[in-house]
C-alpha cells in the first residue's frame, strides 16, 4: 500500500476544469450544508464550517475514491446528538468537547480498521439493514425540522414528544415562515424531478441542464438569504436566522478523552464508524462503477479515519 493515492497516480490534466467547476459547486453547497448539519448535532453552527475543512484535505490524501466527498453528513449528525444529549447540554462547551473526543475516537477506531485491514467486512453487512437505518434516519431528521418550517418551539426530544408539540403548537406557526420553508421545499423537489428536462425542451444541452439542475439547492440559498437580508424578514417578519457566525478559525487543539469519557463514547463512536464506513464505501462504489474505476475499502478506512480524526 503506497502512500500515494491511486487516483493522483492515474490523474490526467484533462480533468482539471471540470474537478475545478464541481469543487465550486460542492463547496459553496457544503456552506450551508454544514451549517444546519452541524446544528442538527447540537453544536454552533460555525463547528460545520470547521469540520468541512481539514477532514476533506486529510480523505483526498489518504481515501481511493476520485469523487467522494465527504464532511458533516445527516446520519452521523443525529447519531452525534443522540449520544451526547444525555451526558451534556447541548451548545454547552462540554458537549463541544465531548463531540470532538467522540469523533477522534471514531477515527483512530477506523484507522485502527485500516491497519488491520479489515476492509472487506464491508462486504459481508447487511444492506437492506443500513438502508432501513438511514431511511429511519432521515424521517426522525424531517420530524425534528418541522418545528423550523413552522417557526415554533418544541420542548422535548423523543418523536411522540415533538410530534405531540406539533399538534398542539400549529396554531401558533409564523406564517412568512412556513410560506418560504414550504415554497423552499416545493422548489427542491421540482428541480430534482422537472427542471433538468424542461432545461432540454427549451434547447439547453442535456449536459448543461444536468448540472444547472445539481445547482438548485444553491439558487434556493442565495435567494432566500437575499430575500431575507434585503427585506430584513428576520425583524419585520420574524424568520429566524443564524445569527453572525465567529470570523477567522479556531486554534488547533488536540482533546484526549479521560477513562470515565471514554467508557461513554466508545460504543456510539464505533457504530457511528461502521455506519460512516458503510454509507461512504456503497456512495463510493456506485460512483466508481459509473466511472470504470473501483476503491479499495482499506484505503476507504483509513481516509474516513484521517478525517474524523481531522
Amino acid at each position: 500500500m503506497t502512500l500515494v493515492p491511486a487516483w493522483l497516480r492515474q490523474y490526467r490534466a484533462g480533468w482539471l476544469a471540470g474537478d475545478l467547476t464541481a469543487g465550486l459547486i460542492v463547496t459553496v453547497m457544503l456552506i450551508p450544508q454544514s451549517l444546519a448539519y452541524a446544528m442538527l448535532a447540537g453544536l454552533p453552527p460555525q463547528v460545520g464550517l470547521y469540520a468541512s475543512i481539514l477532514p476533506l484535505v486529510a480523505y483526498a490524501a489518504l481515501g481511493s475514491s476520485m469523487t467522494l466527498a465527504v464532511g458533516p453528513v445527516a446520519v452521523a449528525s443525529l447519531m452525534t446528538a443522540s449520544a451526547l444529549q444525555p451526558l451534556a447540554l447541548a451548545g454547552s462547551p462540554e458537549y463541544a468537547a465531548m463531540a470532538v473526543q467522540l469523533a477522534l475516537i471514531s477515527g483512530v477506531m477506523l484507522l485502527a480498521f485500516g491497519v488491520l485491514r479489515l476492509g472487506f467486512l464491508a462486504y459481508f453487512l447487511s444492506h437492506p439493514v443500513i438502508s432501513g437505518f438511514i431511511t429511519g434516519s432521515a424521517v426522525l431528521i424531517a420530524i425534528g425540522q418541522l418545528q423550523y418550517i413552522l417557526g415554533v418551539r418544541i420542548v422535548g426530544a423523543g418523536v411522540m414528544e415533538k410530534l405531540t408539540g406539533l399538534v398542539t403548537s400549529w396554531q401558533h406557526a409564523n406564517l412568512p415562515t412556513v410560506v418560504t420553508g414550504v415554497a423552499t421545499l416545493v422548489f427542491l423537489l421540482l428541480a430534482r424531478r422537472a427542471m433538468a428536462p424542461l432545461l432540454e425542451r427549451w434547447g439547453v444541452p442535456a449536459s448543461m441542464a444536468g448540472l444547472l439542475a445539481k445547482l438548485a439547492p444553491m439558487v434556493a440559498v442565495v435567494v432566500a438569504t437575499a430575500a431575507v437580508a434585503m427585506g430584513r424578514l428576520d425583524q419585520t417578519a420574524g424568520i429566524a436566522v443564524v445569527g453572525a457566525v465567529p470570523q477567522g478559525l479556531p486554534a488547533l487543539a488536540l482533546v484526549l478523552p479521560d477513562a470515565d469519557t471514554l467508557g461513554l463514547l466508545w460504543l456510539p463512536a464505533l457504530l457511528i464508524a461502521l455506519v460512516g464506513f458503510v454509507e461512504s464505501v456503497s456512495v463510493a462504489q456506485s460512483l466508481a462503477l459509473q466511472r470504470q474505476q473501483r476503491i479499495v475499502p482499506n484505503r476507504e478506512l483509513l481516509g474516513l479515519g484521517a478525517a474524523n480524526i481531522a
